[in-house]
């Protein structure tokens, strides 16, 4: 059996996929809160914001009218189907005793997460992962957000100049790592990122021998929709109990 490499975050964070996507509707409150009875030690979600600025959860960003899909920053909250919960909701619901991270899909988002979080629990600040796309608005959310955790969300093929530049762009910048698909990953690729003091994350891990590859690879956080299976594999690659 591969010997398991160091991660950086000792335990690694479980993050429930749009909460526990496999077993409940995702991206609601009752999804979110079985997650963390099955023992994620994180959610995720996507954020949106409506036409009246609220931070929302929901995947896709649109919403059905009739025959018609609109964009949920063209609804009001107050229009929204009952099902999508705000990010507000699910603060007060399932407290802050957790890690959250948040696809930042709305540009816009960022800036209302954060506000959102200090109003709730401003402890909770240090265990908020915002996680985008565009390297370009990482760096500048990180000096406008030095609270929150600020991730790169990438694939290996789009790193032109190549993963190790890469790393050290985003060290300099003091961006706190790089979340990638965990076809993306491998045991040297994660220990590079931690050569640089960067966090490595990978999504999309739904089978056992998925979750428990990137355990022993040393991955800081997994992202499953399989929360049962995800920890099974954690308790048997991490041993110990369960992190709260």
């Amino acid at each position: 059996m591969q010997q398991r490499l160091p991660s950086r975050l000792d335990p690694p964070i479980t993050f429930a996929h749009r909460g526990a996507r496999a077993h409940a509707p995702e991206n609601t409150l009752p999804a979110f809160e079985l997650a963390l009875k099955l023992g994620a030690s994180g959610l995720e979600s996507d954020v949106w914001l409506t036409a009246d600025g609220i931070a929302v959860l929901d995947h896709d960003g649109v919403v059905k009218r009739g025959i018609r899909r609109k964009p949920i920053s063209g609804v009001l909250r107050a229009d929204l189907p009952e099902h999508i919960p705000t990010l507000i909701e699910l603060l007060e619901h399932c407290g802050t005793d957790y890690e959250l991270s948040l696809d930042v899909k709305d540009p816009e988002a960022a800036a209302a997460i954060v506000d959102n979080v200090r109003s709730v629990d401003p402890a909770m600040l240090p265990r908020t992962w915002l996680c985008d796309p565009d390297f370009e608005r990482c760096v500048a959310n990180r000096s406008e957000m030095p609270d929150v955790k600020i991730l790169n969300s990438t694939r290996l093929g789009r790193l032109k100049e190549g993963p190790e530049r890469r790393a050290a762009s985003l060290a300099h910048h003091g961006i706190d790592g790089i979340n990638m698909h965990r076809t993306d990953w491998n045991g040297g690729l994660a220990a590079l990122f931690h050569r640089f003091n960067l966090y490595a994350l990978g999504w999309d891990m739904q089978f056992d021998d998925q979750l428990e590859t990137a355990f022993r690879m040393g991955l800081d956080a997994v992202f499953s929709d399989h929360v049962d299976v995800m920890m099974d594999a954690f308790k048997k690659e991490i041993g110990g109990p369960i992190p709260k």
